[in-house]
């Protein structure tokens, strides 16, 4: 079979790709709860989070509390648990941390999925009650991991290194910048106290004949656009001479070496982005368990 993924029974998924990949597929359900259990896989992990919420909720319907009401949007982008009346989005569960999926034999309204908390990056079973739609959800969970995953090997290898790139060069862009406005400031700096210096020290009512501009060393300041003049300075001496261009070729006005887009090694590229994009890969190769089939990133994996 040349599937991403396959299922023991091998039904045919539900929805249309483009439902889940532009769209969500909406569902209402009651919420149990969730409890950090200590692995990411296994039957009887959830079973024993499943009765251990179960008990919970027994003990607070018995005190008069009711079981919340969620709403569940399932999405290649992920699982969403939101109040169904203000929209508020409860959980956030990305598909490449979910592990763990499956709708309860026993009991057919209870269905759960294990997902790794982005926070504490410990793994949180929930729990669920929908009176006719546990096992469609879980279907539906499985159908958008097997997107989400196609969509991961066609674009993902090309496009997530090419935006690793844009980033690392975006980053050294802003760096640039930055120094730059610096060095523009100092040298705003620095010919304001050259005026002053000569407002002080120019005798009232003479008139300054028109010069070069000079800075604070009293040197004629570098112009690409004018020949080097031969004109001494105003204490007598020869500016230096101006460098050549070779000896120059690896820095610029300023002094700083210019951003060559191909000496970008990998280190350049943001914490952040390149932790993001490792923790999607390792979630993928992980995969995700549906009533005992597992779904993965490599069908020739071992674990598979």
């Amino acid at each position: 079979m040349n599937r991403a993924f396959s299922r023991k029974k091998d039904k045919t998924w539900m929805h249309t790709p483009e439902a889940l990949s532009k769209h969500y597929i909406p569902y209402n359900a009651k919420f149990l709860g969730s409890t950090e259990v200590e692995q990411p896989k296994g039957t009887e992990i959830v079973r024993d989070a499943v009765r251990k919420l179960k008990f919970a909720r027994h003990i607070k319907k018995s005190e008069g509390q009711k079981t919340p009401k969620v709403e569940l949007q399932i999405s290649i982008y992920g699982v969403k648990i939101l109040d169904p009346k203000t929209k508020e989005v409860q959980h956030n569960c990305q598909l490449h941390r979910i592990s763990f999926c499956a709708d309860d034999k026993t009991d057919k309204r209870i269905f759960t999925f294990i997902c790794k908390d982005s926070e504490s990056n410990k793994h949180l079973c929930y729990v669920f009650d929908s009176e006719k739609c546990a096992e469609e959800i879980t279907l539906t969970i499985g159908q958008a991991f097997d997107l989400a995953y196609r969509k991961f090997l066609e674009s993902g290898g090309k496009d997530v290194e090419t935006r690793k790139q844009i980033a690392g060069l975006q980053k050294r862009i802003n760096e640039l910048e930055t120094e730059n406005m610096e060095l523009k400031n100092k040298v705003q700096d620095l010919e304001n106290q050259l005026r002053i210096t000569q407002l002080h020290t120019s005798p009232a009512g003479s008139v300054t004949p028109k010069s070069p501009s000079t800075d604070i060393f009293d040197m004629v300041p570098f112009s690409p656009i004018s020949p080097q003049s031969s004109t001494p300075t105003r204490n007598g001496t020869q500016p230096p001479p101006v460098p050549s261009r070779s000896a120059e070729i690896k820095r610029d006005l300023f002094g700083a070496e210019p951003f060559d887009p191909f000496s970008c090694g990998a280190g350049d590229f943001p914490p952040d982005i390149q932790s993001k994009l490792d923790e999607m890969q390792e979630g993928f190769k992980m995969g995700l368990t549906l009533e005992g089939t597992v779904f993965c990133l490599d069908p020739l994996d071992s674990r598979c």
